[in-house]
């Protein structure tokens, strides 16, 4: 029996486990969202949410503990002065895991481990999202279509006359006419 035994061991060794806990930690702190198997997530949240407490104290001691466990020291600036204050009014509960189902491969149950975010945070990222969408749309998208009419139908007539087909690209001879196919070396595994 499992008695007081208060962590998944994940089937790796003691520093395999610490290094893959720090990679996540990291992850998460840099990307804002991972996803990784439900168990992983349940031991670098209990790790994420000690080191978001020690970001919100913010002095030379907790700077120098959290330098000790993630990997780049841009995302420990990134936890002490983006991060931290956006939990300062927050006791605990920092992170969110959300299952979103089973790999493909081995069946494995995942999720999403993602930091908790305000609704004006929110609101803020979208209205950010909207604009970098429309300023790719001004670029190349929507302003550069051609106008309706006899025209557009020619230039779209034209055009999937020079669609290239799917496969390969067919490379032509002198004289236009399609090139010989390339020969091919087949091998054989035996045993």
């Amino acid at each position: 029996m499992r008695h007081r035994k208060d962590h998944r061991k994940l089937s790796r060794t003691a520093s395999h486990r610490r290094a893959l806990l720090r990679n996540l930690v990291t992850a998460l702190f840099q990307y804002e969202r991972i996803e990784t198997t439900v168990a992983k997530a349940k031991e670098a949240r209990r790790l994420a949410e000690r080191l978001i407490t020690f970001g919100k104290r913010g002095d030379v001691a907790a700077r120098r503990h959290v330098d000790r466990f993630v990997t780049r020291p841009q995302v420990t600036r990134k936890l002490f002065d983006t991060i931290a204050p956006w939990y300062a009014e927050r006791h605990g509960g920092y992170t969110r895991i959300i299952r979103i189902g089973h790999r493909l491969g081995d069946a494995g149950e995942t999720a999403y481990l993602e930091l908790v975010k305000s609704v004006e945070q929110k609101a803020q990222e979208m209205k950010e999202r909207e604009a970098a969408a429309a300023a790719r749309a001004g670029k190349g998208g929507k302003a550069a279509a051609p106008a309706k009419g006899a025209k557009a139908k020619e230039g779209a007539a034209a055009a999937e006359g020079e669609k290239p087909k799917r496969g390969r690209k067919r490379e032509f001879g002198p004289a236009g006419e399609p090139a010989p196919a390339k020969k091919t070396r087949r091998t054989v595994k035996t045993g």
